[in-house]
Formats: structure tokens, sequence, C-alpha cells
């Protein structure tokens, strides 16, 4: 019966993103023209904070945020980071637009722009969006607009893990992240995320819960090495995990 309850409640939170995506996105693409990119991109936001609060609503899936003072305010518009957070699940990608208090600009694949309506919106934003498949060319454009954008006074987020590991796993620290934050002087802020307990990766069910979040302090990157410095990142973030998740880790 639980499961059965589970189901029901992701069928229609999922129908509820379907339905709501739609008109959105369309509204998107078309103020995208007339609008600036700073405003463009709340609007994205706010529908990526009616999903969040849809899963809750629905679902039962809730969270709880921990170092929220180790990022700049928003009134700090100078102040520029580099979040690299773990990843798990949609939940985070969704999630961050609505905790953190500056535009952010995603790298992620390009294949997520063929989405309809989803990757249209997206595809209207300021973001960096890459072929993995040509990785001197993919790391040369994150160098390049990423310093355009945090010039801005954007923040970039790169998932140092590249992609979704399961729940109680490591996936392969890559040096994006942190070469990044070399090339543009910026310190790397390391973020632990504990929604697999809720929505893993590749799964359709959502299950009632609590997402930990935990924001580490800024790491300076002044005279650090890209290996070395991730290792620092992954170092924390890993051993956070196990704290904000023991179960995950039991083994």
């Amino acid at each position: 019966m639980q499961r059965l309850s589970w189901l029901l409640r992701s069928s229609l939170f999922f129908l509820w993103l379907v339905v709501t995506v739609i008109p959105w996105a369309t509204f998107v693409v078309l103020v995208s023209l007339f609008v600036s990119s700073t405003t463009l991109y709340w609007i994205c936001a706010g529908w990526l904070r009616q999903a969040i609060w849809a899963a809750r609503w629905i679902c039962g899936v809730r969270w709880r945020v921990q170092g929220m003072e180790n990022v700049p305010p928003a009134s700090d518009g100078q102040a520029a980071v580099l979040l690299a957070p773990k990843h798990q699940s949609t939940w985070e990608t969704f999630a961050f637009p609505m905790l953190m208090p500056h535009p952010l600009a995603y790298v992620f694949k390009r294949e997520l722009l063929w989405i309809p309506f989803f990757g249209w919106a997206i595809g209207s934003l300021d973001m960096i969006h890459i072929d993995r498949s040509r990785r001197s060319e993919a790391w040369r454009k994150v160098a390049e607009q990423g310093q355009r954008i945090m010039g801005k006074g954007s923040w970039v987020i790169m998932f140092p893990e590249g992609t979704r590991t399961p729940r109680g796993s490591q996936g392969d620290y890559k040096t994006g992240a942190s070469r990044l934050a070399i090339t543009t002087g910026v310190p790397i802020v390391p973020i632990a995320v504990a929604s697999a307990r809720c929505w893993p990766r590749k799964s359709f069910l959502l299950r009632p819960g609590v997402i930990e979040v935990s924001i580490g302090r800024p790491i300076p990157v002044q005279g650090r090495q890209p290996d070395e410095l991730m290792r620092e990142v992954e170092a924390w973030i890993e051993a956070e995990m196990r704290r904000i998740d023991p179960e995950a880790y039991a083994a």
C-alpha cells in the first residue's frame, strides 16, 4: 500500500510538472525577446520554485539547509563564487535556483536543450551547454563563458561528478570546476546533498522524507592546482555526506 501511495503521488507530481511547464516555457520563450537575462532567469526560477514546493505538498519531500551563511547574500552583488555540489538527483538541479540569492549559470550537457518546452526555456537563458564528446572544445567554452558570466555577477554551478550517482556511492570527481575557479580567481563552495533518499536517480518514485543540504565554507583558489583543489572539495563533500546521510554509508 505504501508503494502504491508513492506511485500515485509521484504520478500526480509529474503530471503537475508537465501541465505547468508548457505555458511557463512558452511565456519564457516569448518574453526572452524583450526582457533582460536576469529578469528571464528569475521567471524561470519561479517555475522551479513551484516544482520544489509541489514535490513537498504532493510527495512529502521536504528539505533542510545548513551553512547558508557561507554564501554571499543578495545584497553583495560583487562577490562571485563557484558552487560545486554533490549530484544524486534531479531535485538539486531544481532547488538551487530557489535556495541561492544570485542568478546561477549551470554547466550542462547540450542534450537537455532537446527536451520540448523545458529545453527551449533553458536555451533562452545565459548558461553553458557543452558537447561532452568534444572535451577540449567543451572546456574552452566553459572557461570563456564562465569568465564572462561571473563578470556579470552571476554564479556558475558545476557538478564535479558530472552525472547523478546512486545513494551511498561516490563518483569520479573531475577537475573542471576547480580549473574554472582557478582561472576566474573565485572561491569554490563545496555542497553536500542527500537527495537520493527521497528522489533516486533514474527513478519515477518520490519518497517522503527530508533532504539534507550542507553548504561548506568557500575554499580560496589562489596558488592552488586543480587536482589538489578538487581533492579538498571531494574530501569535504564525501565526509559531509556520511555525516548527513549515515544510513546510506553504514556498510
